[in-house]
């Protein structure tokens, strides 16, 4: 009976129905608007190809071996000796791999990629802290973005802009942007309303509220979220070396494909050591905002 059931169902409900075809509805889409709107996308590609370029440039400019001295400078700024002659260590052993050229033009990819993320993810999430309307419209959308298949990204971006790097970065500023809007969003939504009430019972406006008292208290949230940012910018620039995106992504990516293990655990490493020093860097410098430091007085 089940079975009689679930045949007659198929054949007489189901079969019938016509395919919904949203691949194609969105392929044409696409096609439409870089028919459309062709000199726009140009503007972008030749901005992001600028952007990217002055700063592997620039990142290129000094020999390996002052750049090393640069990080470890940096990551003892931001979190004293031992991460400092830590990162020094690490870098030291990426400039004296082969790939040290691509290990600067990713690192060139995450910054680009990264803040123009933060640039619009921050005062989204701030729109989204203070309208509930503009918060419940931005969550499925920041839900769509973040359960999406990374490599899904690079399909409409490689028809939009073919291949090169600035697929690679765009689709990385779509894929890292939800944590800097959930975390901004929650940082602002979680300061104390007595502290506000407080502000308000002074005279103060709601954009001095904001910019004095909730930004600065919620600035160790927004920075977590910056963390992530950075984190899953550069899992992404990886990635964007399937479509030519250049850096340690293409070496790992023609490496997979050649099983060449050497090229591959170089490239690899040198992302570990990347990955390291953005994430301890970016928490020493979350860990120095004054809410940070106030809270580690009290404990």
């Amino acid at each position: 009976m089940i079975d009689y059931l679930r045949d007659w169902f198929w054949t007489y409900v189901w079969k019938p129905l016509p395919e919904l075809a949203i691949g194609d509805w969105m392929e044409s889409a696409i096609r439409w608007a870089r028919a459309t709107w062709a000199p726009f996308f140009t503007g972008i590609k030749d901005f992001l190809e600028f952007l990217y370029s002055n700063l592997a440039d620039a990142l290129l400019w000094l020999p390996s071996g002052l750049m090393v001295l640069v990080f470890a400078a940096v990551a003892f700024a931001a979190k004293g000796w031992k991460l400092g002659l830590g990162m020094g260590a690490g870098m030291f052993v990426v400039a004296w791999m082969p790939y040290w050229e691509e290990t600067m033009e990713t690192l060139a990819m995450v910054i680009v990629s990264a803040l123009i993320a933060t640039i619009i993810a921050v005062p989204l999430g701030i729109l989204a802290s203070e309208n509930r309307t503009v918060s419940t419209l931005t969550r499925p959308a920041l839900d769509f973005m973040q359960t999406l298949p990374a490599f899904v990204y690079l399909l409409p971006v490689v028809m939009l802009f073919r291949v090169g790097v600035v697929p690679g970065i765009i689709a990385t500023i779509i894929f890292c942007m939800p944590p800097g809007v959930r975390f901004t969003e929650l940082g602002l939504r979680q300061v104390d309303k007595e502290v506000v009430e407080a502000g308000q019972a002074f005279g103060a406006s709601p954009a001095s509220i904001l910019a004095r008292i909730k930004l600065p208290l919620a600035l160790p949230t927004i920075m977590a979220g910056l963390n992530q940012v950075i984190m899953l910018a550069l899992s992404m620039v990886v990635i964007a070396g399937l479509v030519g995106g250049g850096g340690l992504g293409e070496i790992i990516t023609n490496s997979l494909s050649r099983v060449d293990l050497a090229s591959g655990f170089n490239a690899g490493l040198a992302v570990v050591f990347l990955a390291v020093f953005l994430d301890r860097v970016t928490q020493g410098l979350s860990d120095r905002t004054p809410v940070a430091r106030a809270a580690l007085l009290t404990q």
